[in-house]
Parts: C-alpha cells; structure tokens; sequence
C-alpha cells in the first residue's frame, strides 16, 4: 500500500485549515501558498473534502474554506479512506465476507489480517487534534531553542 499526495495533501489541507480557524474562510491560494501545493490540484482536494461535509464552503469576496467540525471530529483514517479508498493490505479483505476462494487454506491470511489491523490502529487512532498538537509541540520547541 502506498498513500497516494492526494491523500497526502488532504490530510495537509485538514490540518492547515485546522491550524489557522478562525471561524473565517480561508482562501485556497493561502492554503495552496503555506503547503506548497497547486491551487488546481489543492481545488480537486478541498472539492472531496467539502462534498464529504469535512470542510464548509462559502462564496464570494469574503469566500475560501473553513474546517467543519472540531479536529476531533476527523482520524487521518476517514481522511485517507476519502481519498484512497480502501486501505487494505490485499483486495480479499476489502468486504466484510472474504469471498477469496482460497480463504480457508491461505497461509498468507494471517498475514494480511494482521498488517491491515496495524494499519486501522494506526490511522484510525490519530485525529487532527493530535496532529495539531505535534505540531505546537514542535513549533514550540523550535521557539524555545533559538
């Protein structure tokens, strides 16, 4: 499994947006510029997140993209899933009812049973609350040192 930068991004974008909520919308040329991504394949992102009601949207002059819920609300998991869709290891666990027909005398099962665990706890354990507070952490630590 390899996550793909759309993926990538949209967890950036999550949490820039996250980072600078003020309750005003932000423009995605600030957030294109601060991440160093393409406003067009920043605009292809955010238009995922919002039509999944991860991000509000508002037109106009005073228009951008605000957070819609507390950074709480999202696991880099739901983020990923949006984006990449499954996050299974091998396409045999990808439904809930392994119809592999070599499921019952497959020595690699365990295997990928166990890898796509790993990775669930992983991105379904990290919100982007915690990964602003990494952030803050480092930041902060920069801060103190210089």
């Amino acid at each position: 499994m390899k996550i793909s930068t759309k993926g990538r991004y949209a967890v950036r974008v999550m949490l820039d947006l996250a980072m600078h909520n003020t309750g005003q919308y932000i423009k995605v040329k600030q957030i294109a510029e601060r991440q160093g991504i393409s406003e067009k394949y920043l605009e292809q992102i955010i238009a995922v997140l919002n039509k999944a009601g991860y991000v509000k949207s508002a037109r106009g002059a005073q228009g951008g993209y605000r957070i819609a819920a507390h950074p709480q609300s999202y696991t880099v998991g739901m983020i990923l899933r949006l984006t990449e869709g499954s996050l299974c290891p091998v396409s045999c666990l990808e439904d809930e009812i392994n119809e592999c027909e070599r499921c019952d005398t497959c020595e690699t099962l365990e295997v990928w049973k166990a890898l796509n665990a790993a990775i669930n706890q992983v991105v379904d354990n990290i919100t982007i609350a915690d990964l602003m507070n990494r952030r803050q952490q480092r930041e902060g630590i920069i801060n103190y040192s210089i």
